[in-house]
Parts: C-alpha cells; structure tokens; sequence
C-alpha cells in the first residue's frame, strides 16, 4: 500500500486541473474510483465529499498527507436518505460547539437543534437530544440557551436542510476547528473525518470497509476534547 501511495498524486488545498498538478482529497478519490477527475465524484455522498473537501483544504501542509489512507474508504459511501445528512451536520457541529470561539458557538448550536430536529421528523418521534447533543451543549451553555430560544420560532423544510442547513453546518464547524485555540486542530480535523467516515458506513452496510482509524458505530475515536462522547 505504501508503495500504492508514492505513485499517486500529491495532496494539496484546492482544485487542481490534472493529477500531475497535484490533487485534494475527493479528487483523489475520483482517480482511485476510476472516475472522471473532479473534487465532485459520484462515488460518494455529496455532503460527506464536502466535509473532505473543508478538512482538506484547512489541514496544514505538514499534516495533510496523514489523510491519505482515509481515501479509498470514503469510494462507494453514497446514498440519498435525508439521515446521513442530518447525521453529518450533528457530528460536525458537535465536534466543534466545545472548541469553537465564542461568536460561533451559537450558529453551531443551532445547528446542533436543527439536526437533532431533523432526525426526530424523519423518524416520527418526539425530538430529544442524544447524549453526544447534550455534553456538547453542557460545554457551551450560554450558547444552548441561546440556541434554543432562536430555535423555538424556526421550522426548516427538508430540502432547505439539505441544500443549506446541513452544508453550513459542516462548514462552520471545520473553520471553527481550524481556527480555535486547542493544542492539534489538524488531528481534531482528521478525526471528525474519520469518525463521518464511520457515520456513513453505519448506515450503509454494503459500503467499503472501514478507514482506517475509524471505530465501531457508537465507539469513540480518539478524543481531541477529554470526556467527549464517541
């Protein structure tokens, strides 16, 4: 596999018009597909693809190419149900709401509400928070207040979640990481891909095997924040 790696193109932020110019990830991941080179390849759900695409582009030089391995398992990882969306965007936002600067927290918060919401609709159930939901906010509470009082009068519809909830959260979370005060932003990045990476196999059994350093559903992978929930 080592060997595999030094043939391919190098990773790098931003799009890139060949192989031989270099390469981000999910264009990386079009070439292992055999797919038409694109940072957009069908190969892989589109709001996971652009979780990639922002862990990629705000790793830094030095650490970037410890992402590589985790190409081959994001190939195949694709699917239409409103869940994986909801399910990507709460992991993000629950990743970071701890971390976060402070002008932050509350637009991640509500992400937070919002998927949490969407997840309750789309199976016919009341709406609660899940453990992972309620330690993000016991990390934030000034912000889950807040939250919740600009949460009670808002009522998204499925294809706004899709289109422009669940992407902003995935993009507010991955500069909120990039960017906080914490010793390794660039592992706390990796990780949160890592662990989507598994969130999405979760739910597709037929996908590819797991990345690497990814760990059972419900697992926690390596913490970046002390006590957080897998």
């Amino acid at each position: 596999m080592d060997t595999l790696y030094d043939h391919m193109p190098i990773l790098s932020r931003g799009r890139h018009r060949n192989p031989r110019k270099g390469a981000c990830f999910m264009e990386l991941a079009s070439y292992l597909a055999g797919e038409r080179w694109s940072d957009h390849p069908a190969c892989t759900h589109p709001l996971l693809a652009g979780l990639a695409r922002l862990v990629n582009d705000h790793t830094s030089d030095e650490s970037r190419s410890e992402l590589v391995p985790l190409v081959p398992s994001i190939i195949g990882l694709t699917g239409d149900d409103l869940r994986i969306d909801a399910r990507l965007a709460l992991r993000a936002a629950t990743t970071a709401l701890p971390v976060a600067a402070a002008d932050r927290q509350l637009a991640l918060a509500v992400s937070v509400l919002a998927a949490e919401e969407m997840l309750a609709r789309l199976d016919g159930r009341p709406a609660t928070l899940e453990e992972r939901s309620r330690w993000a906010f016991a990390q934030a509470p000034h912000a889950a207040e807040s939250a919740r009082r600009f949460s009670r009068a808002q009522k998204i519809t499925e294809k706004g979640f899709r289109r422009y909830a669940a992407p902003n959260a995935v993009q507010l979370s991955v500069v909120g990481i990039a960017q906080a005060c914490i010793p390794d932003p660039d592992g706390m990045l990796r990780e949160l891909l890592v662990a989507a990476i598994a969130e999405c196999q979760a739910m597709m059994p037929r996908a590819h095997p797991r990345a690497h350093g990814a760990t059972a559903p419900g697992g926690t992978v390596r913490a970046g924040v002390a006590g957080r929930p897998g």
